[in-house]
């Protein structure tokens, strides 16, 4: 049944195999069905033209993309679904040009086309519906070359494996400079913030699935391509706004945080539920976790609490390091969890690109990892029935 508001609407359908599944989603619609070749000339397309619903798949992406780039310079340009899979990296940039528009990925349904080109053409939103219940972990190295990344990457995977089909898991790369989590999952980063910045508030459900990459049974990466000026180039208003879209649509969110201080730190702190300080065996690292430990819970008082996790803890009773007990010592409290050094198994997960859990599952990492994510979820129970 179509929606009220596509009644009588002027739509234009470009992609042949688009067309049965558009006149099912919108009977009532005036519809125009072609190919291809009528974006030829951009110039050429009506005023009277409300919305143009376009198959990725069947035009040429540079083609597509000069269209859109021109459509995104009339004043009263219409509005735009594009419908397919994942958006090259300039074409995503051009549609984010136009004043309004979106992405529905496959495989949809003629309901779902229907519902997203209803919301292009309502003069007002939709009513939300019922709020959606997310937990937020965020994990921050103490110093440099910690293993923040890697058990960020080991943390979302189990939950990931654990939450099953039904619910989704997200990996977000705040990183945005140099992030290594993409490398690290054999992925290619496909967030562009930096674009987003400009209009954050266009940022929605469509775009972040734009911008994600699936990178595991049900896990998706939010990561950035290398930029060493993206900390100056992306607002705070786009990072709050992606992970606030995030929270509403993933189940659970793992961010991957820098720990220098930016404009947004202290928002995404606070939004967390758990905030996980990694630390390596070191006595620098220790008392750089300390320090930052102690600040978090002076900025943010009534926020979670900081977790300190040592990282690479040796298996043999003697050596350098510093025992775990001389490790709380220096960190002046106690550590809330552990994961044992495995060289091995880490690097040979990062040159083949996926979680260490994929390629040697009976890794020490896995074991600790599974035994942390235990820990971190035992309050959740409680805590959700309290949120709910």
């Amino acid at each position: 049944m179509s929606h009220p508001v596509l009644n009588e609407r002027n739509v234009l359908v470009i992609g042949q195999r688009l067309g049965p599944v558009a006149q099912e989603a919108m009977p009532a619609a005036r519809l125009e069905i072609a190919g291809a070749e009528r974006l030829d000339l951009p110039e050429t397309l009506h005023d009277a033209i409300e919305l143009i619903l376009i198959d990725v798949e069947a035009v040429d992406a540079a083609v597509l993309t000069g269209v859109i780039n021109a459509l995104a310079q009339r004043p009263n340009a219409p509005a735009v679904l594009m419908a397919g899979g994942h958006l090259p990296t300039a074409l995503v940039k051009a549609v984010m040009r136009l004043p309004k528009s979106d992405f529905l990925e496959a495989p949809f349904t003629s309901v779902d086309l229907g519902r997203a080109a209803a919301a292009m053409l309502a003069e007002a939103p939709a009513a939300a519906g019922a709020p959606h219940h997310s937990r937020c972990w965020t994990v921050m190295g103490s110093v440099g070359g910690c293993g923040a990344t890697t058990i960020a990457v080991e943390i979302a995977t189990e939950l990931a494996r654990r939450v099953g089909r039904d619910r989704r898991v997200a990996l977000v790369d705040l990183n945005l400079a140099d992030g290594a989590a993409s490398a690290y999952l054999g992925s290619t980063p496909n967030m562009l913030l930096a674009e987003a910045s400009a209009t954050p508030e266009r940022i929605d459900q469509a775009l972040l699935d734009a911008f994600s990459m699936r990178v595991g049974a049900g896990l998706d990466l939010l990561a950035c391509p290398r930029d060493p000026k993206a900390f100056t180039r992306v607002s705070a208003m786009a990072v709050c706004r992606v992970l606030e879209v995030a929270c509403q649509v993933y189940d659970h969110v793992v961010i991957d945080i820098p720990r220098h201080h930016q404009a947004w730190t202290l928002d995404v702190l606070a939004g967390s539920d758990e905030i996980l300080v990694v630390s390596e065996l070191t006595v620098p690292a220790l008392l750089a976790a300390r320090s930052l430990a102690a600040e978090i819970e002076a900025e943010l008082p009534d926020g979670a609490q900081p977790r300190i996790i040592l990282n690479r803890l040796a298996s043999r009773v003697f050596g350098p390091a510093p025992s775990l007990a001389e490790a709380e010592k220096a960190l002046q409290r106690k550590a809330d969890g552990g994961v044992t050094s495995d060289w091995e198994a880490a690097a040979a997960s990062a040159n083949l690109g996926g979680a260490i859990s994929q390629h040697r599952p009976r890794s020490k990492i896995v074991r600790d990892i599974s035994v942390l994510v235990d820990r971190l979820m035992a309050p959740a129970n409680a805590q959700r029935g309290r949120a709910a």
